[in-house]
């Protein structure tokens, strides 16, 4: 059944409303206002419903009506949102870009290209993730993101492009009252696993779940983000592995220390890893961002080439 109520016939509505009389929105749609009249009494005809009160002196909407304009309204921009998403796409930005974050990169960087970006292309939707270990090639993998910032190792497989941005290094850290600081350093294997490590779990749906730096045949504390490793880790409870770059705060005020290992833990090269296939002005727009950046051991992803 095909609607009386088109966009036109709502553009009326709207401009008589907010003009406040039928000659005014006629003036400001360039018609004449027999041509408003004749619409509306038409659009009531075809409703079977008083959509203005007319026994006043100036029209007014009827309750009916306030209905059909307010409801309208959300048609009314729905359609101009749907005709600006269509040019977008067809000059090449995306409806919606998905970036995936590995959670030990750092988000800082990251959020300043995208308010960036929104200066640039206020209309492509931005949806931020956070992925650990294999997650995020798992993620982009999976296609349930388009961008991944911070991807550990090598790709899973083809059809994946990828931009290094360094190495992540991992310290050993406590708490500063643990009883292993007393300990002489280099620690030994056997001495760490009297104490339980704190682990977060790997948020790989599909890819095999990666075990990067567990210290196996002690209890574990196991939780769901780096933040809260290191608030676990900072509180005594247990000790592991941290990303150096996101403990400083921790080393500035004492919470946690760093202890030297018996067998240290190697560095983990990152990169920026996106589908080849994708040829998104946004993705690009990002991209070409991240090619003037590098990894900082210390200070996390900061501004200077690669």
């Amino acid at each position: 059944m095909n609607s009386p109520l088109t966009l036109d016939a709502l553009r009326i509505l709207d401009a008589i409303d907010r003009r406040k009389s039928f000659a005014a929105a006629a003036e400001e749609l360039y018609r004449v206002p027999s041509a408003i009249s004749y619409t509306i009494n038409k659009l009531e005809e075809d409703l079977g419903v008083k959509l203005f009160d007319r026994s006043r002196r100036k029209a007014e909407l009827t309750a009916v009506g306030r209905l059909v304009l307010e409801q309208g309204r959300r048609i009314l921009i729905a359609s101009e949102e749907l005709t600006v998403l269509a040019r977008q796409a067809a000059a090449g930005w995306e409806a919606e870009l998905r970036i995936c974050v590995d959670s030990a990169l750092g988000f800082d960087t990251v959020y300043s290209l995208i308010a960036a970006f929104q200066e640039l292309q206020p209309r492509t939707e931005v949806r931020l993730s956070e992925e650990v270990m294999a997650g995020a090639w798992d993620a982009l993998n999976a296609q349930r993101c388009d961008l991944v910032i911070g991807a550990a190792g090598d790709p899973p497989g083809q059809g994946f492009s990828t931009l290094p941005l360094g190495e992540l290094v991992f310290e050993f850290a406590v708490a500063m009252d643990h009883p292993l600081t007393r300990m002489p350093q280099p620690l030994s294997m056997e001495l760490i696993r009297q104490y339980p490590t704190v682990v977060v779990a790997d948020s790989s749906r599909y890819l095999p779940a990666r075990s990067s730096g567990l210290l196996d045949g002690r209890s574990r504390i196991v939780v769901d983000s780096l933040q809260h490793k290191i608030d676990v880790q900072a509180r005594g409870l247990g000790v592991g592995y941290l990303p150096l770059n996101l403990m400083q705060k921790e080393l500035q005020n004492g919470s946690l220390q760093i202890l030297k290992l018996a067998e240290p833990r190697a560095p983990q090269s990152i990169s920026v890893a996106w589908h080849s296939s994708n040829r998104g002005k946004g993705l690009g727009w990002f991209i070409d961002q991240l090619r003037t950046m590098r990894f900082d051991r210390r200070l996390g992803l900061i501004a200077g080439e690669a």
